[in-house]
């Protein structure tokens, strides 16, 4: 049987995250948000954060603005700021392994995720960097995201996938396609593919030149420290 596990970014929405965790509960589905620090800034946002950790989903760091990937960053203290201000919001909220993922422009996975200023960060403040392997691009298809995403399924042993909770009108087809995910014989898992976490808890398994900016022509994960 599959696997799959979901994913929400950018959120929470005082609107659509709860829609969301409506129908994540009425199935029995524990998901993972990642979320926009400033946005935790605000009671209401905040407070829908609350229930969604209360509910036992988990909740991990997605910068604090969101405006630009960490690896096009040109101001010393900036990735610092974008991942440390944001854990210091998320507070008792933030899952003990500390997640983060970064912004990637669109989904890409590349050097522009992280610079070395936020690799550093990462690594000295023993975070789990989590990335993905399926983003059907939600926003820009609201109505096709789930016929996107089964094709792709079909081609990955562990799919994470990465939604949206924001008022694109994405969120309507979440029900229909965990009904169908499951009909089609699919289960849905909170834990993450190992593929898609290449450092847990500041520890790298996996070599990092590849979406840290600076960094190409390291090959091995202790070059990377």
């Amino acid at each position: 049987m599959k696997q799959i596990t979901l994913s929400f970014d950018n959120g929470p929405d005082p609107e659509i995250t709860p829609f969301v965790l409506d129908v994540l509960a009425r199935h029995d589905v524990r998901a993972s948000f990642f979320v926009i620090g400033d946005k935790l800034r605000d009671p209401a946002r905040r407070a829908v954060c609350e229930r969604a950790h209360s509910e036992g989903h988990w909740i991990g760091n997605h910068t604090f603005h969101h405006l630009t990937p960490l690896g096009l960053g040109r101001h010393k203290g900036g990735s610092s700021f974008e991942i440390g201000r944001t854990q210091e919001l998320l507070g008792d909220l933030a899952h003990d392994a500390k997640f983060f993922r970064p912004f990637g422009g669109g989904g890409n996975i590349n050097a522009d995720l992280l610079d070395e200023e936020a690799y550093a960060h990462l690594l000295e403040g023993g975070y789990t960097c989590v990335l993905w392997n399926l983003v059907p691009r939600d926003w820009e298809q609201p109505d096709l995201w789930p016929e996107i995403a089964f094709q792709k399924c079909a081609g990955l042993e562990h799919p994470l996938l990465v939604l949206h909770d924001l008022m694109t009108g994405a969120m309507d087809r979440l029900e229909s396609f965990i009904v169908s995910a499951r009909e089609g014989g699919m289960s849905f898992v909170q834990d993450f593919p190992d593929s898609c976490v290449p450092m847990r808890c500041g520890i790298v398994g996996q070599d990092m030149s590849a979406i840290v900016s600076s960094m190409t022509g390291h090959s091995a994960p202790g070059d990377l420290r």
